[in-house]
């Protein structure tokens, strides 16, 4: 049996990824955006999602665990995954494996400042040495078509060394289909403010989408972002990790309607929602683990969030994760 058809299939990709005001986008977020999450945050209006971050090498060599981040359905549609590595040759490799099992988008991380994946010269350490980032963004876009592979990108390793604009004129020449900036430098991690009006500075200099992402908390400051900086449209990290309903959210403030904060009721639907589906699609004990943790994020406005994470890491069945939920929302309701 060859490599590819190790991987798993992906349902037919749409030809053109949408982007706007209106199609706000769900970021790869390491060991949160699964397929339940992602399909629930399409179900508040998430216009496209993002894998978590594959390894190329780990995709080439086919490492335990890769596949797991590739499954999709076609509700999930569309996909694009993010692939992370510092090697032409193996990125190049690897969105060949997945375009012949049937994925059509694709991102490289040129943003991530976790230490061990900088350690690897990936993510953010690709901003130190531009000429193999764009090798190997070049052998990406030979593999995948023009216009298919976007790139993630901070400001530079620190404010001493920027990269931009150089860096996204480049990649635009090279034929980028979108960048994503998050305009932190790789020293500042997540510390500090996101500096808006780099987007703002950049996106005239650009003629393909620009998404914003970084200090996006809720959906009023996704929308103060797209006004300030005139960004094609905003990719949600953090703030859809505190809850889907972002999205909607974010939806309802482009119609021009007023939002409110989520009720204990419309809380309890979005987490019997995301049991439902973690539960469907990840066999085993790993998707109720996760929902131990997932659990008090949506509920962190809620008095009492402390003692509802004590109780759910005694949790060892779906039935007594249901049962501490529903005694904690009924208390919050009174």
């Amino acid at each position: 049996m060859s490599k590819t058809a190790l991987l798993p299939r992906c349902p037919a990709n749409p030809d053109h990824l949408p982007f706007g005001r209106d199609k706000p986008w769900l970021a790869p977020l390491a060991g949160y955006s699964d397929l339940p999450f992602r399909l629930l945050c399409r179900e508040y209006g998430a216009a496209v999602c993002v894998t978590e971050m594959v390894s190329a090498k780990g995709l080439v060599y086919q490492s335990p665990g890769t596949n797991d981040l590739l499954v999709s359905l076609p509700e999930d549609q569309p996909l694009v995954v993010q692939l992370f590595g510092a090697e032409a040759d193996f990125l190049r490799r690897a969105v060949g494996l997945l375009r012949e099992a049937g994925y059509g988008w694709f991102d490289l991380n040129m943003g991530c400042s976790v230490p061990k994946v900088l350690r690897q010269g990936a993510g953010a350490a690709m901003l130190g040495d531009l000429e193999n980032s764009l090798a190997v963004a070049g052998a990406m876009l030979e593999e995948a078509g023009p216009g298919r592979v976007g790139f993630k990108l901070r400001l530079g390793l620190d404010d001493a060394r920027t990269v931009l604009p150089d860096l996204a004129l480049r990649l635009e020449d090279l034929g980028a289909g979108w960048l994503t900036l998050h305009p932190r430098t790789a020293r500042q991690g997540f510390g500090g403010t996101a500096d808006w009006e780099a987007l703002a500075r950049l996106k005239p200099r650009l003629s393909l989408p620009l998404l914003a992402s970084g200090d996006l908390f809720n959906a009023a400051d996704g929308l103060r972002c797209l006004e300030q900086t005139g960004a094609t449209g905003v990719m949600y990290a953090r703030g859809a990790m505190h809850g889907p309903g972002i999205f909607a959210a974010h939806l309802a403030l482009c119609r021009g309607e007023r939002i409110a904060e989520p009720t204990p009721a419309a809380l309890r639907a979005m987490i019997l929602r995301h049991m439902d589906l973690a539960r469907s699609l990840c066999p085993g004990k790993a998707a109720l683990w996760k929902m131990r943790s997932v659990v008090p994020r949506y509920v962190r406005a809620l008095p009492g969030t402390r003692t509802l994470r004590r109780e759910l890491c005694r949790c060892t069945d779906w039935r007594e994760l249901t049962d501490a939920l529903e005694n904690f929302l009924a208390a919050a309701s009174r």
